[in-house]
């Protein structure tokens, strides 16, 4: 089966504006042909760590909600906690970070839920039977949305090869405890120079498996893995490994996509536009690797990821950038050697998530 993907590049003329022509393509692509009358509507989006400079500009957000507003729908902007220490490890200082980034219901039209919660501990299992997750810890409010839209940004990825529309809802919609069942095969330990032994973390769990001496260790052989610990500390003490291969890390991202896609109605937006080398995850960005390529929409979460790729893979390399010299004709391969994004391609066929196949229709 060959999918649609809708395509804008960045070039307009005297008069005309970025924005407006994002709205053209979002009509043209089928957006606002969805029933979302009375329906809440999760606009997924990555907030951006604070002080990186690449992360979507919120403006795109308002043109969604305005057109889900439009067709009687209720959006709000969304988004789970991260794993890592940072200023988006709990539901406060996400939306704190969200609002510095600009994100709020004034500059985007709609308000924001943290996916998982105030502690990143308020998630739903969903059943999957991958051939790595059998059921997916995903956010309760990302569950809760009658209809799902993924609002990503397009860019290069230390892990994964690039991060797209797929990433965006397999990694981005998962509790804090799923991003540690994706990211690492092992389980939580504890930094003994950072834990004050304030016991937090024994109250949340439910094994038995943290005892306290001064400091808090983990008994592995009790723990399993939950993650609720991590949530529950609050000076970054505890942590799980990034042990994960990332063609097994790729598979299991397209194994919790699915869990969120399954039988609702999804559509995938993405901007290909500041293609940093790494996610926006860090508080830092690098030169884009390539020149800006345009704007994708499609109801295809892997022809529209399949169709960003291919069209980055055409451009030229961007002079100062980390890919400058690369003779590597894959210009993720180039950046990150270790990675190979054609992984989630090839695992979200299996699980039919979509189609590889894809004709582009260009929007002016």
């Amino acid at each position: 089966m060959t999918s649609k993907v809708y395509f804008g590049d960045m070039h307009v003329k005297f008069g005309d504006s970025i924005l407006l022509k994002f709205e053209r393509l979002l009509r043209a692509s089928g957006l606002t042909d969805i029933d979302m009358n009375k329906r809440f509507v999760a606009i997924k989006v990555h907030f951006g760590e604070p002080g990186n400079m690449s992360a979507l500009r919120p403006n795109y957000a308002k043109i969604v909600a305005d057109l889900v507003k439009e067709k009687g729908g209720i959006p709000f902007l969304t988004d789970s906690n991260t794993l890592y220490p940072g200023r988006r490890k709990h539901g406060i200082e996400h939306m704190e970070s969200a609002f510095e980034n600009g994100y709020g219901p004034i500059s985007t039209g709609c308000h924001i839920v943290i996916g998982d919660g105030l502690k990143g501990s308020d998630d739903i299992e969903v059943p999957v039977n991958g051939i790595h997750i059998k059921n997916a810890k995903i956010g309760r409010a990302v569950m809760d949305a009658d209809i799902v839209i993924s609002l990503n940004h397009f860019k290069g990825h230390e892990l994964t090869g690039f991060g797209g529309a797929i990433k965006n809802l397999g990694m981005g919609s998962a509790s804090r405890a799923g991003k540690m069942e994706m990211h690492s095969a092992g389980k939580p330990s504890v930094n003994p120079d950072l834990c004050t032994g304030c016991k937090k973390c024994l109250q949340s769990c439910a094994q038995d498996a943290i005892s306290i001496k001064k400091k808090a260790s983990i008994d592995h052989s009790k723990c399993v893995g939950c993650g609720r610990c991590i949530a529950a500390c609050q000076f970054d003490a505890i942590s799980a490994k990034m042990d994960e291969a990332n063609d097994i890390l790729n598979e299991k991202i397209v194994e919790y996509a699915k869990a969120v896609i399954d039988g609702r109605t999804c559509f995938h937006i993405s901007l290909a536009i500041d293609i940093s080398p790494f996610c926006d995850c860090h508080a830092d960005n690098d030169t884009p690797i390539v020149p800006n390529v345009g704007m994708f929409a499609s109801s295809d979460p892997v022809a529209i990821d399949k169709a960003c790729a291919d069209m980055v893979n055409q451009q030229p390399i961007m002079a100062d950038s980390m890919l400058f010299g690369s003779k590597e004709k894959d210009r993720f391969k180039g950046t990150h050697p270790s990675t190979d994004w054609k992984s989630t391609i090839e695992h979200a066929l299996k699980m039919k998530l979509g189609s590889e196949k894809y004709e582009l229709i260009r929007i002016k």
